[in-house]
């Protein structure tokens, strides 16, 4: 079994509850590009770096029409808190059933996510599969392929997907 999903390979579809109970699937991200991001726990210190490290380039991915999600099989409670204390602006999916993690092989051993981040285009298409414990090159890998794409693919000119209005930013 492969490490994480192949590149070039369709993405599984799912349906998760953000950290406020709002339902996110990833067909309300078709015609976009979708940067989705696996990561082991809250607040802890790699995640958190990995994690403000996408809520700083977050204009920068809005700018190339790209939506940013983060997953962990932790609870909606525990994502609230996590993304109000960094700010975050952007959706946590509480995968406490570990079944979107399962699909997207980035359940580890001990029943945590692995920091997995996948890159999915507009039609579904994995584009990037990065599977590395160090949280430094997931947003800068993600944010290099998803310019790449859009520079030789051209750019949506969709509204702002499910959670990802600049707008609806905690205070």
């Amino acid at each position: 079994m492969p490490d994480v999903l192949p590149e070039g390979s369709k993405a599984p579809e799912f349906e998760g509850r953000d950290q406020d109970g709002h339902p996110i699937r990833l067909a309300d991200f078709a015609g976009r590009p979708l940067v989705l991001y696996f990561y082991p726990a809250d607040m802890t210190y790699g995640c958190t770096k990995e994690a403000c490290s996408f809520r700083d380039e977050q204009e920068l991915f809005r700018s190339v029409g790209a939506a940013v999600v983060g997953v962990s099989v932790q609870d909606e409670a525990s994502h609230r808190e996590f993304r109000a204390k960094e700010r975050l602006n952007f959706p946590l999916v509480a995968d406490t059933d570990k079944a979107i993690t399962r699909a997207y092989q980035a359940l580890s051993f001990i029943g945590v996510a692995k920091r997995v981040t996948y890159v999915i285009g507009p039609d579904g298409t994995i584009l990037l599969s990065l599977n590395s414990m160090n949280p430094k090159p997931h947003s800068q890998e993600a944010l290099r392929v998803v310019t790449e794409y859009v520079k030789t693919h051209g750019q949506t000119s969709l509204p702002p997907a499910p959670g990802t209005d600049p707008a609806a930013r905690p205070a």
